[in-house]
């Protein structure tokens, strides 16, 4: 089952996806000229400063809330882990396809979210719904695109955003602190009904509480790695740059697996392209698409260009990743290279921190994409299930799921990325629309305080 699984994932993840995911990223950017560098700056100040936009906007949330739910969604085991797999598998070189990646698919979260705030629609209970279900329906007006989506995301949840989480949090507490499986699945159940069950705005609040400081308190441990360390920083940096174009990987990799595998666990990783981060931001109080999407974009630049550095870097300055560690004790084993025992204690609980928000984030995702398939009415009953897989996922021996959720998040990705290709002139549109509108809000802004 499991070279079966292997052979589904390399072939969905072969070079017609990675061709799909990257080439819609260089086209978006080239059709928005560059947007993602010229307009960063603002993203960020829109995103950590509410406006009053946020107030007398519709929607559920603020952009911050948006921002921290589909953070909790995308910082888990895929920065950790999931670096490491891709050093081990793809060497050095796979670090900076990451980032590729990540630079290319800034633009790519940017067009989602801005296509799921435009296409959203409010539900039965009054609450916004979006998503590239929404968009590839009223928008496209493929239907069936749609559904396909929403299947695949629904599933999808239980993989990347679920049990392969739980199972993160299981592993490392057992490791360190020798805490049976079955005590931590127990409490992670708990904790998670707790929050999930009370709807998105108790997920926007526990999350833009818990993102911020599960974030700071691993970058804050790899910094000082880096710092101290600095004198070895360049000669890593070098090697990851070097080994993207010439393929000495540790396993003996050519060059399309180190691509691969940087493309790939990138993905895993900020999402990018798979659909998943605009159900989030379709809930957001904004009064403009646009304003959203450059919030959204924030994410990706977040998660990647920071938190994934800072485990790619300093995995390849402890120079563990020839295979005498396996990947998923690699960043721990880095982080003691350096730290010693409390480097260890901070990856052991900054997976703890990251694999549960992520947990929370995809409870919402999946419950979106069922009630999409069913009915709003229905989304209570997947609700109770997702909690009840948390348990399952925390004591079961999970080799293959790893595979499945690679499987699932490129299925998710073919109908989005189609999606947002076919829709690309409307993003086009709205991102000059709100332009307009942004500069306008900078010189009114000048000449107040003048």
């Amino acid at each position: 089952m499991q070279n079966v699984i292997d052979a589904i994932s390399g072939f969905v993840w072969g070079p017609f996806t990675l061709i799909l995911i990257v080439g819609t990223g260089v086209y978006l950017t080239i059709r928005l000229g560059f947007l993602q560098f010229r307009s960063l700056p603002y993203a960020l100040q829109l995103a950590f400063s509410p406006t009053r936009q946020d107030k007398k906007s519709k929607g559920d949330i603020s952009h911050y809330q948006a921002l921290s739910t589909a953070m909790a969604a995308t910082i888990g085991t895929g920065n950790i882990v999931g670096v490491a797999t891709a050093v081990v598998l793809g060497g050095p070189g796979a670090v900076f396809w990451m980032w590729v990646t990540a630079l290319v698919g800034m633009v790519t979260k940017y067009a989602e979210a801005l296509l799921a705030v435009k296409y959203r629609v409010q539900n039965s209970k009054g609450e916004m719904s979006g998503g590239p279900m929404y968009y590839l329906e009223k928008g496209l007006k493929q239907k069936w695109l749609a559904v396909l989506f929403a299947l695949f995301g629904a599933v999808a949840a239980f993989g990347i955003g679920n049990m392969v989480q739980a199972k993160a949090v299981s592993d490392a507490l057992n490791q360190t602190f020798n805490v049976p499986a079955w005590a931590t699945g127990i409490i992670l159940t708990i904790l998670t009904g707790l929050v999930i069950l009370g709807g998105i705005k108790s997920i926007g609040r526990v999350t833009a509480f818990f993102v911020p400081f599960m974030a700071l308190f691993y970058v804050a441990g790899g910094i000082i790695i880096i710092v101290m360390n600095f004198d070895i920083v360049p000669a890593a940096v070098n090697l990851i740059l070097t080994d993207a174009f010439t393929a000495s990987a540790a396993g003996g990799g050519i060059l399309g697996t180190v691509i691969r595998y940087g493309v790939a666990r990138g993905v895993f990783s900020n999402e990018a392209g798979l659909g998943s981060a605009p159900i989030a931001a379709a809930a957001a109080k904004t009064d403009y698409p646009g304003r959203q999407a450059l919030v959204s974009m924030t994410q990706v630049f977040i998660d990647t260009i920071i938190v994934c550095s800072i485990t790619g870097i300093t995995i390849v300055m402890a120079g563990l990743y020839d295979g005498s560690v396996e990947a998923g004790n690699l960043t721990n084993a880095s982080f003691a290279a350096f730290l010693g025992d409390t480097g260890g204690l901070i990856v052991t609980l900054a997976i703890a921190l990251f694999a549960y928000s992520t947990l929370v984030g995809w409870s919402y995702y999946g419950e979106k994409c069922f009630g999409y398939l069913f009915n709003d009415k229905a989304i209570p009953y997947y609700k109770v299930v997702f909690v009840l897989f948390v348990f399952v996922g925390a004591v079961s021996q999970l080799s293959l799921v790893w595979g499945i959720a690679d499987i699932f998040n490129a299925l998710m990705a073919i109908p989005n990325l189609i999606g947002l290709l076919g829709l690309s002139g409307v993003v086009a549109y709205e991102t000059k629309k709100f332009m307009k509108v942004a500069k306008e809000e900078k010189e009114r802004a000048k000449a107040k305080s003048a």
